[in-house]
């Protein structure tokens, strides 16, 4: 069942799951898919906390209401509940951070969404959320908005192992790697062992064809449809060329012989929303060595069960991709422009699954609350 995926692993790809809760951990099913499906990585985001958590089932009654008897802020509360189930969550991935000497195994945690365009407030939650989860093998969260690019910065720097997120463009790609570079830089100067710090870049996959093919049906031209479905891929295949070029410099190469460890690319958003599309594309179309893929269960289980795995599909279709997105700027459509609006919605909708998150746990503190002595 699994062969497409022990293919893709074959080929260099990670895959993570882009996915928890509390039950995934307690049933045994992340350990299962561990073992049977080849994941070696996980990732959260504000949104899967907040459908695993709201209702305060699946696990999370007790814990809250334990925390409701400590008269807890709403704040408090939620870092404690996201943070003991990332903790739980890299013990069962820890003999996989083992066995890779730290390459995966790892669990990622975001800092508050909120946070996004406040550089000091980013450095202090990282730091906080690293503090908290005490897990070597832990990836901090910290969205690519220019106020994240320093955070990035100064957090690897401090030595702690960052995951990206919310890249949409190849200027702001390029942007992210220069961040974690400058980290390693300053972490090497201040003595720190490098070799240990870890970090990925997630370039958002499928969002960048929703927003895209929306516009070339708006057109409704035979141009825009052939079209369609194809600015994602490009995009993302156009990002592996550019991690290429800077993991191949003199500036790389420099920190590599101090024990630096490349930042991966992870392709993240790998859902696909058109269902006029294969629902494995973004992961058939996306396969290159030292890449992650991050999958919803749904894409993991479409992949075990009919994902045809043809090797590398990145390297060698850098002119076509280019030409993909000049055909689309011949068209009227701004890259810049959809980019730029990918990133300020992706930052809105973390945040507003952060407050509705905040609002059901408040809500379920008060439930569980003792009575007033």
């Amino acid at each position: 069942m699994a062969d497409a995926l022990k293919r893709l692993s074959d080929e260099g790809v990670a895959i993570w799951l882009d996915d928890l809760s509390r039950q995934r951990i307690t049933t045994g099913n992340l350990a299962e898919l561990i073992d049977q499906q080849h994941v070696v990585g996980v990732t959260t985001n504000p949104t899967i906390f907040q459908k695993a958590i709201s209702g305060g089932g699946d696990g999370y009654e007790q814990q809250i209401a334990d925390l409701a008897a400590r008269r807890l802020t709403v704040e408090e509360a939620l870092r404690m509940i996201t943070t003991a189930d990332v903790r739980d969550a890299a013990d069962v991935l820890r003999p996989v951070f083992d066995a890779t000497g730290g390459r995966d195994g790892r669990v990622s945690i975001e800092v508050d969404p909120r946070l996004a365009h406040n550089t000091r407030a980013t450095v202090a939650e990282a730091k906080q959320l690293a503090w908290l989860v005490d897990r070597p093998n832990t990836f901090i969260k910290i969205p690519a908005t220019k106020a994240g690019l320093p955070a990035i910065t100064e957090t690897i720097s401090k030595g702690i192992s960052v995951n990206v997120t919310l890249i949409f463009s190849l200027e702001r790609y390029r942007q992210v790697m220069d961040a974690y570079l400058s980290g390693l830089e300053k972490a090497a100067a201040a003595g720190l062992d490098i070799s240990g710090i870890e970090s990925v870049a997630s370039f958002f996959v499928s969002r960048v064809d929703t927003e895209v093919d929306r516009r070339l049906d708006a057109q409704g031209t035979p141009e825009a449809t052939e079209l369609r479905g194809k600015a994602a891929v490009a995009n993302a295949r156009l990002a592996y060329e550019a991690y290429e070029e800077v993991f191949s410099s003199a500036r790389w190469e420099a920190l590599e012989k101090s024990g630096a460890n490349r930042q991966r690319p992870l392709w993240a958003s790998t859902g696909v929303k058109d269902k006029a599309y294969k629902d494995t594309l973004y992961v058939e179309d996306l396969v290159a060595p030292g890449t992650v893929n991050t999958m919803p269960e749904a894409t993991l289980d479409g992949v075990a069960d009919h994902g045809e795995i043809r090797g590398d599909t990145v390297r060698g279709t850098y002119d076509q991709a280019r030409a993909d997105i000049e055909a689309l700027a011949k068209l009227g459509i701004d890259y810049d422009e959809v980019v730029q609006l990918l990133e300020d919605e992706g930052v809105e909708k973390f945040a507003v699954s952060w407050n509705d998150l905040l609002k059901s746990t408040e809500a379920e503190l008060a439930r569980l609350a003792p009575p007033e002595a």
